[in-house]
């Protein structure tokens, strides 16, 4: 079934970020950054294998506080620095992350030196969204996500 509004199957999580879109890419980018900020309040990450380029990919494990790991993999799509990123993302665990494979289309917008970073994640079904919302909270760990960014970026440069 084809799915003419988008809006039971995407999530969206906007925040004005205090640092230059040039520095919250970077962050976004590069993997020695990554592992430093990467997921929701209290995880941590760690990298299996980083290609970043079209058709390249990130492999990586999300831990969880409580010891869970939750295995996933990015496949890049389009670059364009420092605008924007498309890819797609899923998960290899064996909870039903497989099951719930999205697009991602991550903006990094200039407003007076700081960024709108908007993320919107695209679900092929309402139920694959529903599930990663209800099962694995899916829109306050994006948005903690990307909180960690704000506070990671603010140590390279000062508060605007």
């Amino acid at each position: 079934m084809e799915y003419l509004n988008k809006s039971d199957r995407e999530i969206i999580i906007s925040r004005l970020i205090h640092a230059p879109r040039e520095l919250v890419f970077e962050v976004w980018t590069d993997r020695k950054h990554l592992e430093k900020w990467w997921g929701p309040n209290g995880f941590s990450t760690t990298t299996k294998a980083f290609d970043f380029k079209p058709g390249g990919n990130w492999i990586h494990t999300m831990h969880g506080p409580d010891g869970t790991d939750f295995p996933n993999e990015i496949n890049y799509e389009l670059i364009v620095p420092p605008e924007r990123l498309e890819y797609s993302q899923g998960g290899g665990d064996d909870e039903g992350v497989t099951d719930a494979p999205f697009h991602v289309t991550v903006t990094f917008d200039d407003e007076d030196g700081k960024t709108r970073l908007t993320m919107r994640s695209l679900f092929k079904t309402a139920h694959q969204r529903k599930l990663v919302v209800e099962k694995y909270h899916a829109i306050e760990g994006g948005e903690q996500h990307l909180g960690r960014l704000d506070e990671y970026v603010k140590t390279f440069s000062p508060r605007n």
